[in-house]
């Protein structure tokens, strides 16, 4: 696989991290480098704007957000680069799904992001997409 990074994820909070070790593990054991990171767009939107600056201009790398509630961490990032954006939301009940879906599904225009809500299938979409990008 490749030597740069090809996934970088960003989480609204550290609190994030145990849910994207669940597309992080399964994405490095298949060989391909992730980086990961907290960047609140509503706390921290500088800091979000570092990262991008810092890994978007391979066009081949993916962003991956893991943001619930009001979710703008995920158009901030699809709004701010070319690559491909995938959220997958931390939902920990049914409730907390059914509130918040909709601030991850109704992006505003030019903001494409993809939407996995499992975690296990975000990491196989990717693995997907990378592989598909090599041939």
């Amino acid at each position: 696989m490749s030597d740069s990074t090809n996934v970088v994820i960003i989480c609204g909070s550290e609190s994030d991290f145990p849910f994207a070790e669940e597309i992080k593990s399964p994405l490095e054991a298949s060989g391909w480098s992730v980086e990961l990171f907290a960047a609140s767009a509503h706390k921290q939107a500088k800091r979000g704007m570092e990262i991008l600056e810092q890994f978007g201009s391979d066009p081949k790398l993916i962003f991956i957000t893991i943001a619930g509630r009001s979710n703008a961490l995920s158009g901030f990032v699809a709004g701010n680069s070319q690559n491909i954006t995938i959220a997958c939301p931390p939902f920990k009940t049914t409730a907390d799904y059914l509130v918040d879906i909709h601030s991850t599904m109704r992006m505003p225009s030019k903001t494409p992001t993809l939407t996995v809500l499992d975690p296990k299938n975000c990491a196989m979409a990717v693995d997907r997409i990378l592989r598909s990008q090599r041939s």
